[in-house]
């Protein structure tokens, strides 16, 4: 469903009525190109403390992402600061300084990424208590500029972080991540090797990934848009959606599988469907899921257990069936999808709000175990997206979950899609146990 006050107010008549009455003016979001997807053109400027700790390998991760460096005399630029080496309170008067003088500079829809330590890495205190200050001033910093639809988000490292640095650093200064806004990526695995062939443009060439509720919303979003990066996906849906499944996988040339995943002998159809494509698989997203919204005082057993044993049951039973063989060892994926009711919670969706706090608590759960079989495991957690389900909130409503986030705007299902596509990258290999809001800064949970 469009959203009207958003045509209307990046409309001529539109910016003056709003401007006069003080009200939202949400700015018309720049996403990846279809047909020219990851291309990066912008300008970016490169600022770091005097005590910065990854000079080097952050200049090479830079020159991985094809954005043209440019000097502080720059008009129009993304900004990147290096702030590992911010070891007090007193020094983080170097990050003031660099963005007090640049951040005026940011384009529409530009980017900001700030990079520091984990402070659970870090053994001095005052060292930790400094880094940990970044996480407040990112997140302010993305509320100043998402006016302008520009994004702001934090990338830590651990030690050794700095090898897988140009995946995140490059999807963070993209459009693909148009509502991903102050948002913290940890690199928490060892990267032993650095490819000097990255595919940026087709980074899931020739990978079969599985993909469960594919056949509409967002799960559809995302078979497409992996499918775009050079994807064979295998779309999972229920039997009922069979005929709109086969339609959306022959679309894209994937492979459609209908099936009750809560059925017993689910998790070994799969398997097997898996195994007829290939017999490695790059990846799984556990996107399939229900809503059954009531106050848990009216709620029946049948409304708790069966949005349970899909959204979270289901899931986890598929995990084991495929852990319990190598498909996923040295290099495969396993997202899930959760939401920011199951960081929040919501009113009426309490068993909602479990099944996908427990997605969370999966991947960090089971991020250790799978590191071990060089495989990783995040999560994305939605906000307020544009589908068939907020399309059926009454309208004060669904306008007041349109405009509680810095962009003051819903997202659209192809920004979910964009952060799964980044996850499953090969290139992405740093990155485990994340679980990161696609949700443009929602007040909810924040």
């Amino acid at each position: 469903m469009s959203d009207k006050y958003l045509q209307f107010a990046n409309s001529k008549i539109g910016k003056s009525i709003l401007s006069m009455l003080g009200l939202p003016k949400p700015p018309r979001l720049i996403r990846e190109n279809e047909n020219h997807p990851h291309q990066l053109s912008s300008n970016l400027l490169c600022g770091t403390t005097t005590a910065a700790l990854y000079g080097t390998q952050i200049k090479q991760s830079l020159e991985a992402t094809e954005l043209v460096l440019v000097s502080e005399d720059a008009q129009s630029c993304n900004l990147v600061f290096d702030a590992s080496g911010v070891r007090s309170t007193e020094q983080a008067a170097e990050l003031y300084q660099f963005f007090h003088k640049n951040l005026s500079k940011l384009p529409r829809c530009g980017r900001v990424v700030i990079i520091g330590q984990q402070p659970n890495h870090i053994d001095s205190i005052e060292h930790a208590i400094a880094q940990r200050g970044l996480v407040g001033f990112m997140k302010s910093v993305a509320k100043e500029i998402g006016r302008k639809g520009a994004t702001a988000n934090l990338i830590y490292l651990n030690g050794f972080g700095h090898k897988g640095l140009a995946a995140p650093l490059r999807f963070l200064l993209s459009a693909g991540c148009a509502y991903t806004n102050g948002q913290v990526i940890n690199l928490t695995t060892p990267v032993t090797e650095l490819s000097s062939q990255h595919n940026w443009q087709l980074p899931l060439k020739g990978k079969s990934i599985v993909v469960t509720g594919a056949a509409r919303g967002i799960g559809l979003a995302m078979s497409q848009v992996l499918a775009r990066d050079g994807a064979v996906v295998i779309g999972v849906d229920v039997p009922q959606a069979q005929e709109q499944l086969e339609k959306a996988m022959s679309d894209i040339g994937g492979v459609a599988l209908a099936l009750d995943i809560t059925a017993e002998d689910a998790p070994q159809k799969l398997i097997d469907c898996c195994g007829k494509q290939n017999e490695k698989l790059q990846g799984i997203v556990h996107n399939a899921g229900i809503t059954r919204d009531k106050m848990l005082s009216r709620m029946s057993d049948q409304q708790w257990q069966l949005l349970v044993d899909i959204n979270i049951g289901s899931v986890q039973r598929i995990n084991q069936a495929i852990l319990a063989t190598d498909m996923l060892d040295q290099g495969g994926r396993i997202v899930g999808v959760a939401s920011i009711s199951g960081i929040a919670g919501n009113l009426g969706q309490s068993n909602y709000a479990y099944s996908k706090s427990a997605v969370i608590g999966m991947v960090e759960s089971m991020k250790s175990d799978c590191a071990e079989r060089g495989i990783t495991i995040n999560a994305v957690a939605p906000g307020f997206i544009e589908t068939k389900m907020t399309a059926a909130i009454p309208f004060a409503t669904r306008q007041f979950g349109r405009r509680l986030c810095s962009l003051s705007q819903g997202g659209l299902p192809q920004d979910v899609a964009e952060v799964v596509g980044f996850f499953l990258s090969p290139e992405a290999s740093g990155i485990n146990g994340n679980t990161v809001r696609v949700c443009g800064q929602n007040l909810m949970g924040a």
